[in-house]
């Protein structure tokens, strides 16, 4: 008895949990399509306009290529950077080295406000101007460390026997490396990579302490958000779910299209 209880208890507590995880992303989903006018809160009826229209607000639009733009760049220079500095960590030991580890793990523990702040007095000191370009270097310094962190519990359970191999088989340093070393590094620099995008993409506080006049979709999402998100707004995070699950569902069938053919190997 206590255990059909038990069951029952679990059933009702999973339900709950995805109904407060999904009744955002449905409303998100559902006001895409609503027949918006100035404003997108009440429900006016359902329309298409919306997405076969999907720039007619150009300052979404714009929002939306600076967000896309930012990350892509931020990615690409935090994911070099990292994966150097976690290589670093695991195969070499020099002084500091410690104190280094501290340091990358700073920015994943200090709250955000802080760090917005910090780097916002840091801009006004210098008599740098705030725009995309220092967005963009904001970003990449709070996505090294989680970076660093994926790849360096790659590059940690890696055999150095395998590059031994590719050394003994008269391999320069540079072809060991492209040629072994990156490709199993590969699959932790992915995952790091779309976890510095997703990050990059999603924030808001450090951004607006340093983006200026700038604006990404965040951040025009907060100030639109008093008379109003517009529908395309709606469009655009819809679009970035349904591309979400879609990436999900494609690596989990190439994953198990992958087992099955080296079972039948």
């Amino acid at each position: 008895m206590s255990g059909r209880f038990r069951g029952w208890g679990v059933a009702v507590y999973s339900i709950v949990v995805f109904a407060i995880l999904l009744v955002p992303i449905g409303y998100t989903v559902l006001f895409s399509f609503n027949d918006a006018r100035r404003t997108n809160i009440i429900w006016r009826g359902f329309t298409l306009d919306n997405w076969t229209g999907i720039c007619d607000d150009a300052r979404v639009c714009g929002a939306f290529g600076a967000s896309i733009g930012v990350g892509i760049a931020a990615t690409l220079v935090a994911c070099a950077l990292g994966t150097a500095i976690a290589i670093a960590l695991v195969r070499f030991r020099f002084r500091f080295r410690n104190a280094l580890t501290i340091l990358l793990f700073l920015p994943m523990a200090t709250p955000e406000i802080v760090l917005g702040a910090g780097l916002s007095s840091q801009l006004v000191n210098l008599g740098i101007e705030k725009n995309l370009v220092t967005v963009t270097i904001a970003h990449v310094m709070f996505c090294i460390s989680f970076v660093v962190v994926t790849v360096r519990a790659r590059a940690a359970s890696l055999d150095p026997a395998l590059e031994e191999a590719g050394r003994d088989l008269y391999g320069s340093p540079a072809q060991v490396f492209w040629r072994v070393t990156f490709p199993l590094l590969l699959p932790g620099i992915v995952a790091a990579a779309l976890l510095s995008f997703a990050l990059s993409f999603d924030d808001f506080i450090i951004t607006n302490f340093v983006s200026g006049s700038a604006e990404t979709l965040p951040k025009y999402i907060y100030i639109a958000a008093a008379r109003g998100i517009p529908a395309q707004a709606n469009v655009f995070a819809s679009l970035i779910f349904f591309l979400a699950i879609a990436a999900v569902i494609a690596i989990s069938l190439i994953g198990a299209a992958r087992r099955k053919r080296l079972l039948r190997a």
